[in-house]
């Protein structure tokens, strides 16, 4: 049988929409608001014999693409090793062992099987950041951990739900080991009611088709996924591409960590080589190979946003180097950094890499940081005990054609920071500040885009704050001569006094009082480009928007304003900019 073109396509759209409605239920029914509010989740339909992904929702992090296909492998391996029981209809198992095709352990995930009749079909799945998971600070993200254990409870592949029954016990195990476990009730019941929605809207798309038309497709799309991210990768010169990519610290060794990459093409696939990258670290800034891998093919679907999310579209796609690196991390070496941070470290160094080769294509680097920040303490208003996360966006970088997104979200997904007022009616915190970063974008011919700052006081109780950030010593970096964007940068102020991190932006356990303060400035992106080619009208709007200083833009950009410092015209043509207010002679 043979599909055409039309029937192929609407079936493609049909399993990308079983995964959105997944989404859009596990968000609108969750209670945390790091789900409900930030979509920090995914959904997905897995092969039933190799895991492979066959579709995500369009709404789910782009780093749960690999994780989740690697997790479901595993699962499926260990089933047949009879290492963990086997399926039946209505089962649904948790694991968040991150050495099991996982991330942190913070991103608990679930997978249900999908039967037709006695058949296994296929894994339905998805993943939720949880709130906190145990460990030794709230939220989970020890920035000094030693081990893995210092960061939380670590679940093995366990059968949660029993034939559409919870298991209590299993449940009273978990909520005795995590914080504020009462309020876990209602992300358990969300993530598990997304996997039943996307059961009855897979088993309707199966019923109009056919089964047997349904398996073709998938397995069409998988060819198809293959052949264009290699017809893609062949426009890459030949040649050896490198780049370096900086992690500040591991939180416990106060010195830098080195992603090596140099990318070559090997017939029709490209090799990833890491050979050279720094050792395992001390601290949480290892990443498990699932997440390294997945790294790697967010990055490319960043550059080749056409190929469609498929396993075949990983499939040209080849790691290597990453043994006896911190880009494998193994049991017990602690990664609560390795998806919301390491990941996007390792998608910097491929846009760095591969700029040069195709420079109308690769932006410069992006923020490149989660900016996960943890407040875990006593409400006394509410008498009950919280957990705060909260992560933010950063400057894109530049590009061929445009200057980079202000605030975007993370590289790793597309997540978006909870509102400012949901924060407030859930926690005892009061956000004095939160707007862009002015000055934080790379000068470049397209100039990076701006980060966030933000300041949140706590207003009553106790807590203790917790960070794990990056891009705190080394700004995103800047390509084909533009500068790299503005640091990241975390100041606490306790009793009228500043306090920095001695890791710049990774700390735990920092006490706070009422009163106390929390000031964030998110890293900009790198700027594309000689600065001095930028248009001198766009280097006017953006000191007349704030997004500069006219100081800045005399000394970056060659450009003068007058008659007075940061005076621009609201309106008026680009002659008359370009005869009036520059002088491209010195930067001095």
């Amino acid at each position: 049988m043979s599909l055409d073109p039309i029937t192929l396509s609407v079936i493609q759209a049909g399993l990308q929409q079983v995964c959105d409605e997944m989404d859009l239920s596990f968000s609108r029914a969750a209670f945390s608001p790091v789900i409900a509010e930030a979509n920090d989740r995914s959904d997905g339909i897995y092969d039933a014999v190799d895991g492979a992904l066959i579709a995500q929702g369009a709404g789910g992090l782009p780093v749960f693409v690999g994780t989740m296909q690697y997790s479901t492998r595993t699962l499926i391996s260990l089933i047949a090793e009879g290492r963990v029981a086997a399926p039946e209809p209505g089962d649904i198992y948790i694991v968040n062992d991150p050495y099991l095709g996982g991330t942190h352990l913070m991103d608990v995930r679930f997978a249900r099987p999908f039967y037709r009749g006695d058949r296994l079909v296929c894994w339905l799945s998805n993943t939720g950041h949880w709130p906190d998971t145990g460990g030794a600070v709230p939220g989970g993200f020890s920035a000094s951990a030693t081990a893995v254990e210092q960061e939380g409870l670590r679940l093995p592949p366990v059968r949660l739900f029993k034939r559409g029954v919870m298991d209590q016990e299993i449940y009273s195990i978990i909520c005795s080991n995590i914080r504020v476990a009462d309020q876990r009730i209602g992300d358990v019941k969300a993530q598990a009611a997304a996997l039943m929605v996307g059961e009855e809207r897979l088993g309707a798309l199966m019923d109009r088709y056919g089964d047997d038309t349904v398996a073709e497709a998938i397995a069409e799309l998988r060819r198809r996924a293959a052949r264009q991210m290699r017809a893609f990768a062949a426009e890459i010169p030949d040649g050896r591409w490198t780049s370096v990519a900086w992690i500040d610290s591991d939180g416990v060794v106060n010195e830098p960590l080195a992603i090596r990459l140099a990318v070559t093409r090997d017939g029709e696939d490209l090799v990833f080589d890491f050979t050279g990258s720094s050792a395992p670290c001390a601290g949480p800034m290892n990443s498990v190979r699932a997440t390294t891998l997945s790294s790697v093919y967010l990055a490319m679907r960043h550059i080749f946003p056409e190929v469609p999310i498929s396993a075949g579209a990983f499939e040209p796609l080849r790691v290597t180097g990453i043994e006896g690196t911190f880009l494998d991390a193994q049991y017990p070496r602690p990664v609560s950094g390795c998806a919301a941070e390491v990941s996007q470290r390792i998608a910097e160094a491929v846009f760095a890499a591969l700029v040069p080769a195709l420079p109308d294509r690769v932006t410069a680097a992006p923020a490149g940081t989660s900016g996960n920040f943890a407040l875990g303490g006593h409400d006394p208003a509410r008498g009950r005990d919280f957990v705060m996360y909260q992560l933010s966006g950063g400057g894109y970088g530049g590009n061929a054609r445009t200057d980079g997104l202000a605030n975007g979200c993370s590289t790793i997904g597309i997540s978006k920071a909870p509102p400012v007022e949901i924060m407030e009616q859930q926690f005892p915190v009061l956000y004095h500040r939160y707007a862009l970063r002015e000055g934080s974008g790379g000068a470049g011919r397209q100039r990076g885009g701006l980060g966030l700052d933000y300041e949140v006081e706590l207003r009553r109780g106790a807590a203790r704050a917790s960070f794990v950030m990056d891009h705190g010593r080394f700004g995103p970096q800047g390509v084909l001569g533009g500068q790299d964007g503005a640091p990241n940068v975390v100041t606490v102020w306790r009793d009228g006094a500043a306090y920095t991190p001695e890791h710049l932006s990774k700390e735990q356990d920092i006490p706070l009082a009422p009163g106390d303060r929390v000031h964030v400035q998110t890293p900009g992106g790198g700027g594309y480009g000689d600065p001095l080619e930028r248009d001198p009208a766009l280097v006017a709007e953006d000191v007349r928007l704030g997004r500069c200083s006219a100081e800045a833009a005399r000394g970056l950009y060659g450009v003068v304003l007058g008659p007075a410092p940061g005076w621009a015209p609201d309106t008026g043509a680009t002659d008359a900019l370009r005869a009036g207010l520059r002088d491209r002679g010195t930067r001095d």
